[in-house]
Parts: C-alpha cells; structure tokens; sequence
C-alpha cells in the first residue's frame, strides 16, 4: 500500500489526512495539539491515523506538514533576542516606518513592539546608490565589531540589512561572511537572500522576522524531523508556505518567514480544487478553527496571490496567498467589558486548558461551551466519542455570565454566538466589500473544526445564498496538502522604463530567474516533465507609489519588443480594472521580475457516487432538543451521521449532522443536499 498524508498543526487540534493512492481511500484522524511540544501531538497523530488505516510509516510515500509555530511565536513575541546590522543612519527604520497610521483618530492605539531593541542595533559605515555604484566601501571592521558586540550581548540571531542591497548585495554578502566568522552560533539572515526587492522598511522588516523566527523555527523542525524518522518514516517530509505550495524541511529552516500562513494556506487550496470539481469557482473560505478563523476569497476559481501583507502588525515581503485573519474561534473566550457590553475574543482558551466543557481547568465561557449549552455541539461527547463534553460546567459558566450581563442564560449563549458571528462578518467584508466584491455574488464555503457549526449564521449576516460544507470540513487544511505542488518564487527589482530600448535587459533578468529556478528544480529533484515557470512583472507609471502585477509571455524563452508591447496594454486594462482609468500617454515602468517555480507531483483524486435519492433517514440517528433564536426555545431536532449521508439527499432544517472533525447546524427553513462528491450545499432561502 502507498500512503500519502497531510498533517496540519493548529493551536487548538492536530489535522491528519491520509489518501491511498491505489484505491483512492481517504482517512481523517483528530487529535488535540501539544503547544509544549507541537512535534509530540504530530508524530502521535500520524501514529493513531496510520493505525485507523492500518498502515505503518513505511507505507508513506509523502508527507505535508502546515504549522501555526512560526505565526504564534510573531504574534506571542516569542521569537529569540535579535541583533540587526544595517546602514548608517538607518538604525531607527523599523520604528519610523512608514507615514501610516491605520489608527488615525484612535489616541490609545499601541504600536506593534519593535523586534530588535535598539541598542541591538549597530550602524556600520556603507553606501551602495540606486544605480548599483558604490558611495562608500563597507568598513569590515566596524561589521566584526558589531558582531562582537552582538554575541556579548546575548543574541541568538542577527538581521543584516543594506540599503539598495536588492541591486548588490555584495556588502550584504561580505558583512554575512564577517559575522558567521565571529559568531557562528548565531542565526543569519541578509536582505538581499530573504526579499531582494526594493522598499527597505518593508524589506529590513521581514528579514529581522525571518531572523527572529528562525532558531523557534529550527529547533522545531528538526525536533519534528527526529519525531518522524524514529517512526519508520522513509520519505523527507515537507512543510507548507504561505503561497499554498510546500518546501523541503531544509529551505524552511532557511527561510521561516515564508511559513507565516502556512496553517490556512492550504485550506484555501483545497477549496479551489473543490470549488472547480462541484462548478462553483467563485467562493468565500470561511476556515474557523479554535483560535482564529481565516476568510480568502476566491473569484473563477483562484485566491488572489500578494507579494506583501501585513502579519500582526509587521510588513512582510514573500509570496502568500491572500487570507485575511481574526481573533474569532472557538476558543474565543466570552465576557463582560468595563461598559458592561458582552465581548468575544481575540483571547483564546487554546488546546489547554480550553473551553470550560473540556473540564482542564479554565472557568471562563468560550464559543464553544455557548454552543454546548445551546445544545448546538453535541452535549455528551466530540471526536465520534473519544472526547467527554461537561455540559453542567459549561452552563454554570455561562449563567455566571448571564447573571453579570442581566440576561438569560440561554439569551447570552446566543449572544456568544451573535458577536462571533459579527466579528467574522467584518472579517469578510475586509476581502471582499473592501475590495469591490459583493459576497452575495459568492457561496461560502465552511472550513475547519468549528466552519460548518457558523456558517449558515454566517451567510445570513452578509446575504449569501449558498452555503458548501466539504465532505472532510475539519481537515481540509490537512487535504489541502495532499492537492498542492512544491513551489518556490524568486524575484528581483530592477526598475526600468517598459518599452522596447530595455528588450535585452529584460531577457537578462528572465534568464537569470529561470537559472534560480532551474537550480531549485536540480536541489528538489523534480523531473524536467513535471517543472513549471510562470513569470510576472509588477509595473507602474512613472511617479505611482504601487505596482501592479503583469504576465510576462516569453514563448521559448525569448523577450521581443512585441512581448513588451503586449505587456504594456495588459498593464493598462489591469490598470483601468482596479482604478477606473487607464492613461494612454503616461510613461509605464517595470519594477520587480518575478518568477513562480512549480514541482507537479501525484495528488489526491475524488470520486463521483450515483444519485440515491432524497431520503436521508438510513443516515438519521436520533433527535434532541436544540435552542434556536428563530423558534423562542428549544426544538425537537434530527440528528444525521455525515458518513452515512449519499448524493442526491435533501435535509430538511433544523438539523444537525455530526461527524467526527467537524458539527454542520441546517437553521429552520433551510435545506441541503448532497452533491455527487458528497460535499453538502445549504440553500440559506434568501432570494
């Protein structure tokens, strides 16, 4: 037997997805997270999975790892003590920043703690102008005396970040050389290896992440490598990005700051190869987990790709897909603020102690306890039973709550869920309004654990239609990296007027990305039949502060003046799309070539069932009394068993259909069905 796995590590749960690629067979496994020692709840995850299967390690022919290590450390600040080595009179770049102030009229906002203290921060004499010439040597000495003082000071990783480095990084590369010979212990990264583009906040930003993230990191990994091996594992496992694609071990520990989403990246990936296999290309993600819920969307059938975003608080160039995030989960604990309002989140219970009704501890009412007293979440037990679920806890909690708020306590359980529900609305009008998009245009499709449980109150909220919970909602993360290829993107900015006098420089610069990729494609071992490259160029008009992203076409390999031609018009109608207008007139530059390499390899493939007709009652396995807003109280409600359930069967609501990762809630006068590929489409009833 041949085994492909995905395992996807979150704050809450552990996600194991196994596909057997001679009979097409899928197996799911849920166990919790061990934030001691993310490495100790994988490895015995893919123990207990393999065991449900009955396989061993040296079945597995590939597995993914997606992880939330590298985000959680950014956003608890438990990265290592950093050193920064940069220009002279750069030292405070990453306190000024830009003139931005995403607060504006917000007198209490705080700043997002600076990485690197300032006296960790050494200037040291260099120069290198626009043009690539050089104003100033670099002064050696001065780099070894910062590395000095750097190690005397106790770091245990060190940025080094140059101005116009992304043109020569030749003193980048020789202040490099100096440190690992005086301090070799340390982590290193350098600008021009981690974001070789031009904007040196945005650029010095991420590579004191990358720094900072890189010994948790590490010491991650290979603790996981270690895990694995000692399982009988035979293959080098690979761990995701946050562009959807996945790396080797080796290249994360070099690079962690591209695994900052490499958690719901996946998820998203997932989602378009489902969306594409039922006929709905263009989707809302809604993946809600037990800290964060993550919301993307999807427009014919692709997630928009951005070389920048913003992760809690920090700038950060690389590659990623573009996912929104917020503190809503369920997790998010409940309680009464200083203006005597309910609130909900961002603070999480997490895996430990979590919610009151896992009985570990915690005495404060979370999303998930609202949702077991509603009796929206079975009140007995999770997991198909292997979990026991203290719902007289969880209602004591709450009705602590109700008595501090003067409500009732089934009023406030709602409520929880009311607030949540909001907070996740913003969180997609974010991607969507914000950006031009009518959600009513889109079906939500519901992710994670804690996704099918919200999603129809979701969908009411913003006007949706349909609502799409997958056959396997809990880990699709996990499945996702069993659809996704190996990916890396390699870049560079060379700024130039975009016409036909730049044709043989813009050869060079493809044919010098198209060698880094060949390279990579050598080091990853991926067969010439199975290599990808798709190259863009972000462009502007002269005098623009932002780029757009344009194909660059080259047949064969060669840049004519028609390809610049070519790319000129598609600049300009990208331009007219996103603003309204287009001059015809105005001089257009080429920013930054990039180029996007692909490793095809074998994925997960689906299976069609034949339609057996509308009755769900062989899948039904029992009834009990759930709480609705809509009816005043408690109602009688079926129970279904997702396993069970066939194509072509139409649910009726209320009901609940339960299965082990993951509760889908029908609210009355809703119904759904189950498609061919046993996904269940919820028609809300609006319009």
């Amino acid at each position: 037997m041949s085994w492909r796995i995905g395992v996807d590590s979150g704050g809450t749960f552990c996600d194991i997805c196994l596909y057997n690629t001679e009979t097409k067979q899928f197996g799911i496994w849920k166990v919790s997270s061990t934030p001691d020692d993310p490495s100790r709840g994988i490895a015995g995850g893919v123990t207990e999975g393999l065991g449900t299967v009955s396989a061993s390690a040296g079945d597995v022919r590939f597995l993914g790892h997606g992880t939330t290590v590298g985000t959680n450390a950014l956003i608890q600040h438990r990265g290592v003590p950093t050193g920064m080595i940069t220009t002279d009179g750069f030292r405070d770049l990453l306190e000024i920043g830009r003139q931005k102030r995403p607060s504006l009229y917000d007198t209490q906002a705080d700043k997002p703690e600076t990485l690197v203290a300032r006296h960790l921060r050494f200037e040291v004499p260099e120069r290198v102008r626009h043009d690539g010439t050089v104003e100033t040597a670099l002064d050696e000495e001065s780099v070894r005396a910062a590395a000095r003082a750097l190690k005397d000071a106790g770091v245990q990783a060190v940025a080094i970040g140059f101005l116009y480095s992304f043109v020569r990084p030749g003193h980048e590369q020789r202040a490099l050389e100096i440190v690992q010979e005086e301090f070799p212990e340390a982590f290193t990264s350098i600008s021009s290896a981690v974001a070789p583009e031009f904007r040196e906040y945005e650029r010095f930003s991420t590579t004191v992440v990358n720094a900072y993230l890189g010994p948790v990191m590490e010491t991650y990994i290979t603790r996981l490598a270690r895990r694995l091996m000692d399982l009988g594992l035979g293959v080098a496992p690979r761990i995701t990005q946050s562009n959807g694609g996945v790396i080797s071990f080796d290249l994360a520990r070099a690079l962690p700051v591209r695994t900052v989403l490499s958690g719901p990246s996946t998820g998203v990936v997932a989602a378009q190869e489902i969306g594409r296999m039922i006929g709905i290309p263009n989707l809302i993600t809604f993946d809600m987990g037990g800290t964060s819920t993550d919301v993307a969307l999807l427009k014919d059938g692709a997630c928009r790709m951005t070389g920048e975003a913003m992760v809690h608080g920090y700038p950060i160039k690389a590659p990623m897909l573009d996912i929104h995030t917020v503190g809503a989960g369920g997790g998010s604990l409940a309680y009464r603020d200083n203006g005597g309002l309910l609130k909900v989140g961002p603070q999480s219970c997490g895996a430990f102690p979590g919610p009151v009704c896992y009985d570990k501890g915690n005495d404060i009412p979370s999303t998930t306890d609202a949702n077991v007293v509603l009796h929206i979440l079975n009140p007995e037990f999770l997991l198909g039973g292997r979990m026991p679920i203290r719902h007289d806890k969880a209602y004591a909690q709450i009705s602590r709550l109700a008595g501090e708020l003067g409500m009732d306590v089934m009023a406030t359980a709602q409520g929880i869920i009311s607030v949540v529900t909001a907070n996740m609305a913003r969180a997609v009008r974010v991607i969507s309004v914000q950006r031009g998009h009518d959600p009513r245009d889109y079906a939500l499709m519901a992710l994670g654990g804690a996704g099918p449980l919200h999603a129809v109150r979701l969908a009411l909220e913003l006007d949706m239609k349909r609502v799409v919970i997958p056959l396997t909602p809990g880990v699709m993360c996990a499945l996702g990296l069993l659809l996704t290829d190996l990916r890396a993107d390699f870049s560079t900015t060379q700024i130039m007027m975009a016409d036909e006098g730049n044709v043989d420089r813009v050869q060079a610069i493809h044919d010098e990305l198209a060698a880094r990729a060949q390279g990579w494609f050598t080091e990853e071992n991926v067969a010439p039949e199975n290599c990808g490259q798709r190259f863009t160029v972000d462009m502007r008009y002269v005098g623009q502060n932002y780029e757009l992203p344009v194909m660059l076409c080259a047949p064969e390999g060669r840049i004519t003046a028609q390809t610049v031609t070519d790319m000129i018009a598609e600049f300009m109608e990208a331009h007219r799309t996103q603003y309204g207008f287009a001059s015809e007139s105005d001089p257009i530059q080429f920013v930054t070539f990039r180029v996007e390499a692909t490793g095809r390899v074998e994925k997960a493939e689906f299976i069609s069932h034949p339609d057996e007709g509308p009755d769900p009652s062989a899948a039904r396995t029992g009834a009990r009394e759930v709480w609705f807003p809509e009816t005043g109280g408690f109602v009688e409600c079926p129970i279904y068993d997702r396993a069970h359930l066939r194509s072509g069967n139409r649910i009726p609501g209320p009901a609940i259909i339960e299965q082990m990762d993951a509760t889908t809630v029908i609210l009355p006068g809703m119904e759904a069905h189950v498609e061919p590929y046993l996904n269940i489409i919820i028609d809300t009833g609006i319009g």
